[in-house]
């Protein structure tokens, strides 16, 4: 397969994973070859200690070539770095293998394509220095407010970390469900109809206190993103990222024709 084609279908799977990387879909081809990438370089770095096998690095550093400079935000993203420090911790716990609390996975990536016979994946471990303990904003309380539309409540406190919208409570697809919409346009009037099942999510970050709002629409255009914030009398757009864009106090967020407004004390 094309190194293009790699990039692409990873990028794919990451982007799209439901629930905001709450999991993302390990049967990608692409996943499962970083996760043994991963596991060959802990067996290189790994010894025997006390009868027991020991990996003592903190930093495992996943490399990966060929992702165009647009896509690197999607791939250097916390969500995968996390997912992939998980699948390494999973996979050394079962082995019966000690290794640090602390250890940690980062993901780099570089635009250079693999020279010839080698990999698009390549695998560091190091001693890294511990990391500093960021002190945690406080959280000033916010919440949504029904403007135009017909939701299941008229306002919703944003209490959790992250806050699903769209049309209907529950959302299923064929291989199950999919999502629940805590803000949930049901009624079926012309207003109502203009939101998708699955139409967007607010994030709140513990480290900044900031709250960012997602799209989560399936779309082939930019004209059809249909997730809008109109600050101080003036319209943006809100496309799909993995940055999601900062809401302000006062914020009005247009999803087709229903309209909430964003309020923080």
């Amino acid at each position: 397969m094309p190194i293009s084609d790699a990039i692409e279908r990873l990028g794919k799977a990451i982007f799209e994973a439901p629930f905001g990387g709450a999991r993302i879909a390990k049967d990608a081809p692409e996943l499962a070859e970083i996760r043994l990438a991963m596991v060959d370089a802990v067996k290189t770095k790994s010894h025997r200690a006390g009868g027991k096998l020991v990996f003592p690095y903190t930093v495992v550093r996943v490399r990966l070539l060929g992702v165009p400079a647009e896509q690197e935000g999607v791939f250097r993203s916390e969500f995968l770095a996390n997912y992939f420090a998980e699948e390494l911790k999973t996979a050394l716990a079962r082995s019966n293998q000690r290794f640090p609390e602390d250890l940690r996975v980062e993901v780099l990536t570089t635009p250079e394509l693999p020279l010839p016979g080698s990999g698009w994946v390549s695998v560091e471990a190091e001693m890294g220095a511990p990391q500093a303990v960021e002190p945690v904003a406080a959280r000033k309380p916010a919440k949504l407010v029904v403007v135009t539309g017909n939701a299941n409540r008229t306002e919703v406190v944003l209490s959790k970390t992250r806050t699903n919208i769209g049309r209907g409570t529950e959302v299923y697809h064929t291989e199950g469900p999919s999502r629940r919409n805590d803000l949930a346009f049901i009624a079926d009037n012309p207003t109502n109809r203009t939101v998708s099942r699955e139409h967007a999510h607010i994030l709140y970050s513990q480290k900044s206190g900031e709250y960012r709002l997602f799209n989560d629409r399936s779309y082939k255009t930019e004209a059809d993103c249909r997730l809008w914030i109109v600050r101080d009398g003036l319209s943006q757009p809100v496309h799909r990222s993995s940055r999601g864009t900062l809401l302000k106090p006062g914020d009005e967020v247009h999803l087709g024709n229903a309209i909430l407004r964003f309020v923080m004390k």
